[in-house]
C-alpha cells in the first residue's frame, strides 16, 4: 500500500523514483556516455555518483534515522540524518545508505530539517538502513552538488 491506496509495483512512484536514481547513479559508476538521465548527474562530472534524496511520509513528515550509533566508527559522533543514497531496490524495498550531514568545517551535524542554517553539505557513509518504499509518499531529489561539498570548499580555501 502506499498512501493508504492499493497499487500495483509499477504503480507506485516512490519505487519508480528510487528505481530510476540507482539507474542513473549505476550509469554515472560505469561512466556511461549515453545515459538519458543527465539532467542531475552528468558523466563528465567526475566523482559525482550520488543523488541524495529524503523521503516524505503521508502525513507530509520527512523520515529521519541515525547513523553510527554508539560512536564506532572513525572516532565520529552519533548523527541523526535526513538524507539518503539509494544503494539498491528488490520488489519496492530499497537498502539506503545515510548520508551525514556537515557544517561548513566538515563537521558532522544531525539535521532533521533541509533547511538547516548550519547544514552545507553531505558525505557518503557504510551506514545503511532497509526501508519499504511503499509506506512513503513522496520523494524530492536535491542537488548531487551537496555531496563532498565541505571537502571541496575547504579544499578551495587552502589554495585561494
Amino acid at each position: 500500500m502506499s498512501c493508504g491506496k492499493h497499487h500495483g509495483r509499477h504503480e507506485n512512484c516512490v519505487c519508480d523514483a528510487v528505481e530510476q536514481i540507482i539507474k542513473e547513479q549505476d550509469a554515472v559508476e560505469e561512466t556511461c556516455p549515453t545515459s538519458c538521465f543527465g539532467n542531475l548527474l552528468s558523466p563528465t562530472v567526475s566523482g559525482k555518483d550520488t543523488i541524495p534524496f529524503l523521503l516524505y511520509d503521508k502525513k507530509g513528515g520527512l523520515f529521519s534515522t541515525f547513523g553510527n550509533v554508539g560512536g564506532f566508527s572513525d572516532d565520529m559522533q552519533c548523527f541523526e540524518s535526513i538524507f539518503f543514497r539509494a544503494e539498491s531496490l528488490k520488489d519496492c524495498c530499497a537498502t539506503l545508505s545515510i548520508l551525514r550531514p556537515v557544517d561548513i568545517n566538515g563537521d558532522t551535524l544531525s539535521v532533521c530539517h533541509p533547511c538547516d542554517p548550519d547544514f552545507f553539505g553531505l558525505e557518503k557513509t557504510d551506514f545503511c538502513i532497509e526501508v519499504d518504499l511503499t509506506c512513503f509518499c513522496a520523494i524530492q531529489c536535491l542537488s548531487p552538488d551537496l555531496v563532498d561539498r565541505a571537502a571541496d570548499k575547504k579544499h578551495n580555501q587552502h589554495h585561494g
